[in-house]
């Protein structure tokens, strides 16, 4: 080498992948690299999807921006740009806008090949880098799909408030004054009530209440709210099934942001699943309920080609069967009168967890008080009969383990169910840990939130357990990764000799368990997995790239998993053919597996040594 490459190489080895592999590599880019001066005039020329090269950019900066001409990412000294063409052979999509010229080493795709061929480090920087940036461009900077749409992203005015001792005619007056529909009623910053026009005209016109008394007589209490960072989607599902009209924003100290109206959602959404949702829960009769539900799967299909992020099909899907089942539970009643004493109707696995899929089961049970007389429990059974026979019938199918309110062991006092989960948590059997993957997923579907916070805080109290936590990272660790010597993948192979990979049990399950491991040790009362996720963010049981890569692979092991459902491939329910994924897809899982038996391995290790 020349002084002028030796001074180049010593840049390149300095940089990632080159820094982790031996100097041949850097040698062998070096003397295969073309050197460009990057500038505003020239930076339209370079990229070309007839000559595909890798960019490595020595000095400058620069926009790597889509075709809409938004910007996904700066660059800058050290940064890759034109490697998705390169692994993908697909055409050049993004541009390069020139911010300060410098200067650009290249390499043509020969070369690149070359490398990727003699060193397995170097691919899969490249495979991970593209990953992210997929990742970043579907969920982060890109999603116009209005279910995807955060609620703050809606809000385009500050919260109308004001003090529950003001009179209904000051209450009036400001709303008149402020152009708004609705108001809420605070105290030292936080939400206690809401009053609506509706409410002027019902409550007080009509009952000719005197408009110098409080508002706070006429006001709702306790009204239902949503947080600035949930997404359109739930506040829909929210306004529909509790057939409200204006829902309180609040951020993450409960303070009152403004109010969303069902005007604002229905701008948004121009979307046959959220209508269908609406026409559930105001359903007049099982027969109505059943052809509802025919159009579920044909409706789901439309659906997947007009969202970027197919995963939010569990959430709709779950969304759907909390309808059918909170509606089964309102014409129950309206036949056979109301409840003789408080209930919560509560769900577990994939339905608590958001994440069901065209095959899912039902898993669901009755959280009633204890001490019940013999017509109390009776009147539960029957509940519990109907809403899960109905749901059989609306094609929300039997539970193999009869994990059902139709099940007495699912229809129990709050202190039974506290005893089995107790059982469970201090007798760690592999029978239990089956169950605890199944049970500690729960959510409130219908009834008494008061019963339901109650049972949560006694699950929270009994589930601080060191050799349960053991437990389950030991029975995490016995289900195996399908990945093995030189990162081959371990198909399995039908009756029909079709060989598959399972998705779910291989992969989605696996995280779901880690997921779920962490979040019972840092107290986390959640059970969707990308939440999970998230609230793990502000804790140190994990660092947060490692909770990075967990929720990237959670999400493209779904998007995959829906997809072959969606697409009835003809294997078995949850798996693929890796044979027909293209070179990168293949690429991609194969670093998702290994990133998901990473962490299995670090579960096991941390919580298994009791090192926590």
């Amino acid at each position: 080498m020349n002084t002028e490459q030796q001074e180049v190489a010593q840049f390149v080895m300095q940089q990632t992948p080159f820094n982790q592999l031996d100097g041949a590599a850097s040698e062998y880019f070096v003397n295969h690299l073309d050197i460009i001066y990057l500038t505003r005039e020239n930076q339209n020329q370079w990229l070309s999807s007839d000559n595909l090269r890798l960019f490595l950019i020595r000095s400058g900066d620069y926009d790597l921006v889509d075709p809409k001409g938004d910007v996904i990412t700066k660059l800058s000294s050290g940064d890759y740009f034109g490697f998705p063409s390169l692994l993908t052979g697909e055409a050049i999509q993004n541009s390069i806008s020139v911010q300060k010229e410098g200067i650009v080493y290249m390499l043509n795709q020969a070369a690149f090949d070359y490398l990727r061929r003699e060193y397995k480090v170097f691919e899969q920087y490249f495979v991970r880098a593209h990953k992210n940036r997929l990742l970043s461009s579907h969920y982060k900077s890109q999603n116009d799909s209005w279910s995807e749409k955060k609620i703050c992203e809606l809000m385009n005015r500050k919260a109308v408030t004001l003090a529950p001792d003001a009179s209904i005619r000051q209450t009036a007056k400001k709303m008149k004054q402020q152009g708004v529909s609705s108001i809420m009623l605070t105290e030292h910053d936080r939400l206690v009530g809401v009053v609506t026009d509706r409410d002027l005209r019902n409550r007080v016109l009509a009952d000719e209440v005197d408009p110098q008394e409080s508002v706070s007589s006429i006001m709702t209490c306790k009204p239902k709210f949503i947080f600035e960072n949930n997404r359109v989607f739930s506040a829909l599902h929210l306004m529909l099934k509790h057939n409200i009209h204006h829902l309180p924003v609040l951020d993450e100290h409960h303070k009152p942001l403004g109010m969303l109206t069902s005007t604002d959602l229905l701008r948004q959404q121009k979307s046959d699943p959220v209508q269908l949702i609406g026409r559930i829960y105001k359903a007049h009769s099982v027969v109505d309920l059943k052809r509802y539900s025919q159009e579920i799967p044909g409706l789901l299909k439309g659906f997947s080609n007009n969202i970027d992020d197919i995963s939010l099909i569990g959430k709709l899907l779950s969304g759907l069967t909390d309808a059918l089942t909170s509606r089964l539970i309102r014409l129950f009643q309206e036949d056979n009168g109301a409840a003789p004493t408080s209930f919560s109707f509560i769900c577990f696995g994939s339905q608590a967890r958001e994440e069901q899929t065209l095959h899912s089961d039902q898993d669901n049970g009755l959280l009633l008080p204890d001490d019940l007389t013999e017509e109390q429990q009776d009147y539960f059974k029957r509940m519990g009969e109907y809403v899960c026979e109905h749901l059989i019938e609306c094609g929300i199918k039997r539970c193999p383990g009869n994990i059902m309110a139709s099940n007495a062991a699912c229809r129990m006092g709050i202190n039974d169910w506290t005893e089995k989960f107790y059982k469970w948590i201090t007798s760690p059997t592999p029978e239990a840990m089956l169950n605890c993957k199944i049970f500690f997923d729960l959510r409130f579907i219908e009834g008494s939130t008061t019963l339901y916070a109650r049972f949560c805080e006694q699950l929270k109290r009994i589930s601080k357990n060191d050799l349960f936590y053991a437990a389950m990272a030991s029975d995490i660790k016995n289900t195996p990764v399908p990945i093995g010597l030189f990162n081959q993948f371990k198909l399995e192979t039908d009756e029909k000799q079709h060989k598959y990979l399972d998705l779910k049990k291989r992969g989605v399950v696996i995280i779901n368990d880690i997921v779920r491991l962490y979040s019972l040790k840092a107290g986390i009362q959640r059970a969707n997995t990308q939440e999970r996720i998230d609230a793990l963010m502000k804790f140190s049981l994990l660092n947060k790239d490692d909770l990075y890569n967990l929720k990237d692979c959670w999400r493209f092991l779904t998007q995959l998993r829906l997809g072959t459902q969606i697409n009835e491939e003809g294997l078995p329910s949850n798996c693929i053919n890796p044979n027909a994924l293209n070179s990168l897809e293949r690429h991609q899982l194969k670093e998702a597996f290994y990133l998901v038996k990473q962490a299995q391995q670090a579960a096991a290790f941390k919580f298994a040594r009791g090192s926590l």
